[in-house]
């Protein structure tokens, strides 16, 4: 009996890391298709050829030309390889879409390109491409996977192309963002009129790309069990619940998971003293750096707070302002870095400003000091509204640093809360409370430095977070699953 072929995945998808990056659909698109490819999986990306994009893949002469497609100029598709891997990408040459200064989705001056519509319809349509018999550029995917919005018309395009073979799966990152636009633009599309309706991609009048995901996607996946539910239900489900809920029995949660080889701390070239779960003294050193770093006074007996978050009303940052006046008569300093909404930047450097030594801030971003503060911190504080998935609760899991989080989405997925039966089952990894109030956050500072004082306990859930498998091979055996489950031939 001869082996089955390798399973051939598609990842279709508006950035990838290290090639484009925006946020954490960057980080999956970059890390899980390797994660397959070692899993036995033909995992490939395609994406947009935005400017160096070819160059950093090695492109070599195009695979294939895209004619006649939305009224665009002949696209033509370049192969490659993800820098610094084995993984196979396809973009999309199309300067006239793609070829302008800026990031994926906004102009220099932080609006939305006026042609998005247009220029992730040529994605979805490309990917559609590769969905056929005979593929594209030689290779037929079994399976298309699509990310967020940006490629979630492809599922609609392989229902009415006639010739399509690959069964689709779209995940859904963060259902808040749906790309939604004018009718005027369904012309463009290429689309049946029939396309344009209430069992199709129309949403109040508007075409939307994630609804039309929603609605032809063979498996829908979020990116964790929680948020897999929360999005079934308002308000999470940003207005598509009753979509949603109707494809239940298509959709299931998979967390996702992170880069165990950039975030080692027993190898992470950031910090002044590597460690591991058997030498966590160490973690003291890496604390006082970062205390000097953010002029925190060197009080090794302080609980130092971290976070490193975007300041924005999701992240629950009005809830901390909220509690900081009690939690100050604790022994704790608070170590933040972070960019999002002004007046919440203004807010934590004026804070810093009063509160010399107990309070340090630093507003952008900063990978060295991210990585500082997930070691030198004590606890890491996320206390989320809304979390979809989350990493840095991952990050300081791993860092032997407990997080604090809100139950909500991937946090409760990936945080199990400290209490008597969870310590004697020695799986207490964090801190967890519901209410997104500032009395329920202010209990459960209260009761994590209580712990932090009994270092027997501490030290127990310390042990007990970095054990945790958090790596994409955890992620991608889902995924494979998946991918399986939608492959299987139905009679």
């Amino acid at each position: 009996m001869s082996a089955q072929p390798a399973l051939r995945v598609l990842l279709a998808t508006s950035e990838a890391h290290p090639l484009v990056k925006t946020g954490g659909l960057a980080d999956v698109c970059g890390a899980l298709p390797t994660a397959l490819r070692e899993g036995g999986i033909d995992a490939r990306v395609l994406l947009p050829a935005y400017p160096g994009v070819l160059d950093q893949i090695g492109a070599g002469e195009p695979l294939a030309e895209v004619r006649e497609a939305l009224g665009a100029p002949v696209s033509r598709v370049f192969a490659g390889l993800l820098p610094e891997t084995e993984t196979p990408v396809y973009a999309i040459d199309c300067p006239e879409l793609y070829a302008r200064p800026g990031g994926p989705y906004l102009d220099a001056e932080g609006r939305d390109w006026p042609d998005n519509a247009v220029r992730f319809a040529l994605l979805s349509r490309v990917g559609a491409l590769f969905g056929r018999h005979d593929g594209l550029a030689g290779w037929p995917a079994d399976v298309i996977h699509c990310n967020d919005w940006q490629s979630a018309l492809a599922p609609a395009y392989m229902a009415y192309q006639g010739d399509s073979r690959a069964r689709t799966v779209l995940t859904v990152h963060n259902l808040s963002y749906q790309g939604n636009f004018p009718r005027e633009v369904f012309g463009r599309l290429g689309l049946p009129p029939s396309s344009f309706g209430i069992h199709g991609i129309e949403y109040f009048g508007r075409v939307s790309f994630m609804k039309a995901g929603l609605v032809f996607a063979d498996e829908i996946v979020a990116v964790s069990p929680s948020y897999a539910r929360e999005i079934q239900t308002s308000p999470l489900g940003a207005g598509m619940e009753g979509i949603v809920s109707t494809r239940r029995d298509h959709l299931c949660g998979i967390l996702n998971g992170i880069d165990t080889g950039t975030w080692d701390p027993r190898r992470d070239p950031y910090l002044p003293r590597p460690y591991d779960a058997s030498r966590l003294v160490d973690k003291a050193v890496n604390k006082r750096a970062l205390q000097g770093r953010l002029g925190l006074a060197q009080d090794a007996g302080a609980a130092v707070i971290g976070m490193v978050t975007r300041l924005t009303w999701q992240k629950g940052i009005d809830l901390v302002f909220d509690v900081l006046p009690e939690l100050l008569h604790q022994p704790v300093q608070i170590a933040l870095l972070g960019s999002g909404d002004r007046a919440f930047e203004t807010r934590w450097r004026q804070v810093a400003v009063d509160l010399p030594g107990r309070v340090g801030v630093a507003i952008g971003y900063d990978e060295p000091l991210a990585h500082l503060i997930e070691a030198g911190a004590d606890l890491f504080l996320m206390p989320s509204r809304f979390e979809p998935c989350g990493l840095n609760q991952m990050y300081s899991m791993r860092y032997g640093t407990p997080p604090l989080v809100r139950r909500t989405g991937g946090l409760a997925d990936s945080v199990t809360d400290t209490t008597p039966a969870s310590l004697r089952a020695g799986t207490a990894t964090g801190f967890v409370f519901d209410g997104a109030n500032p009395a329920e956050l202010h209990a459960c500072l209260l009761r994590a430095l209580l712990a932090h004082r009994d270092r027997t306990t501490w030290r127990a859930v310390q042990r007990a977070s970095m054990a945790r498998d958090f790596s994409w091979a955890r992620s991608a055996r889902q995924y494979a699953e998946v991918y399986r489950q939608v492959t299987v031939p139905h009679h």
